[in-house]
């Protein structure tokens, strides 16, 4: 008997609706930011992952269309195993990773006497990376 390929990305998914942040009466998010990185910017509201951004989890899903700005709402998979774009520095498998430019991951810097009050900004668990493509984490 052969092992059967799970797909690991159905494993533990946690998902959670947010507000969407907005510039100028513009939603920060739109259909082009699906499958990719967001982080918290206000209370109950995520917009798209900036460089050094702490990782709040990947968009799934936005209600109505992109012309409906200021009425949607943003679902987000905030625990579970994931896959989400990658950037330089490239993240290594078994470590953290923090938001990188245009909504993408990239590997977590060193613990550092500089990190924020609350603990370091780095998140997850690098299980697989996809050459310079994606990676698959553990949003622990």
């Amino acid at each position: 008997m052969t092992v059967r390929d799970h797909n690991l990305e159905s494993i533990g998914e946690v998902f959670a609706t947010f507000k969407i942040k907005q510039t100028a009466g513009v939603d920060d998010l739109n259909d082009s930011h699906l499958g990719k990185a967001v982080t918290m910017t206000a209370s109950y509201e995520v917009g798209p992952g900036l460089d050094g951004n702490t990782l709040l989890g990947k968009l799934v899903d936005l209600t109505l269309e992109d012309r409906d700005t200021g009425r949607r709402l943003a679902t987000v998979q905030i625990a579970g195993v994931c896959k989400l774009p990658i950037t330089t520095t490239y993240p290594v498998i078994g470590n953290r990773v923090l938001c990188g430019a245009s909504a993408t991951v990239k590997q977590a810097p060193a613990l550092a006497a500089n990190d924020p009050a609350g603990g370091n900004v780095a998140r997850g668990t690098v299980l697989a990376v996809n050459g310079t493509t994606d990676c698959t984490i553990l949003l622990n």
